[in-house]
């Protein structure tokens, strides 16, 4: 049993302090979900999945997602057509096939007792971020919810997200600690001034070796998440 299972877990106290969670790859084990639907879409098309496409559009938000896969297969579609196709693919799965990344829950819940103010960042529309924090059980824990779109950004490549949520959360960027799967929010995150934990998911393995260097620590599950942020 993981020792964030067990019912006497103890965190230090955080209150005044901010921890700031992306949700693909990071709080949820969804990056399946999106290698299936590259799939199917492409196979409809004519077209095998390149080996280097997820790594190209990780970081970018759906639209940018969404007009570089136009171009780059020179399809005769609009942008929003492709987005509408992606979400009817994806609302199924996020709402009852997405699970948690182990120890997730129990971590939040842990700091959330501490007295830590949570919020997530992510570039997930509200139709499947919302579903799919329900399935999992964890929207209960956080105190604000910021996309990409919100912020006014093109992605994780830029820290914008991440600055709204602190000043949503009422807390300093120095006082939050990120938690991201994706070399780039590292990177936004530590030139906000804010720490920064990466989570591993197959979809960063590319980058790995950069984001060990780079990030404050390295997570495989949430039970050996920091006690003290």
């Amino acid at each position: 049993m993981s020792k964030l299972a067990q019912s006497d877990v103890k965190i230090k106290i955080n209150a005044g302090k901010g921890a700031i969670f992306d949700l693909d790859g990071t709080l949820l084990d969804s990056m399946g979900v999106w290698d299936q639907i590259d799939t199917d879409f492409l196979n409809r098309r004519g077209f095998a999945v390149p080996a280097d496409y997820a790594g190209k559009v990780a970081a970018m938000q759906i639209t940018q997602i969404a007009e570089y896969t136009i171009a780059r297969f020179g399809l005769h579609e609009s942008p929003q057509a492709l987005m509408d196709e992606w979400n009817i693919m994806a609302q199924s799965a996020y709402s009852s096939v997405v699970e948690a990344k182990p120890c997730a829950a129990q971590y939040l819940r842990a700091l959330k007792e501490s007295g830590a103010k949570l919020a997530v960042a992510t570039s997930l529309n509200a139709q499947l971020r919302e579903p799919a924090m329900a399935h999992v059980g964890i929207a209960q824990y956080f105190d604000v919810v910021c996309s990409t779109d919100e912020a006014g950004s093109a992605g994780k490549d830029s820290p914008d997200v991440y600055l709204l949520a602190a000043r949503k959360l009422g807390v300093e960027p120095a006082d939050c600690t990120v938690f991201e799967d994706l070399l780039a929010g590292v990177r936004s995150a530590k030139s906000a001034g804010m720490k920064a934990w990466a989570m591993h998911d197959d979809s960063s393995n590319v980058d790995w070796d950069a984001i060990c260097e780079e990030a404050d620590g390295v997570l495989f599950d949430f039970a050996n998440a920091p006690a003290a942020l």
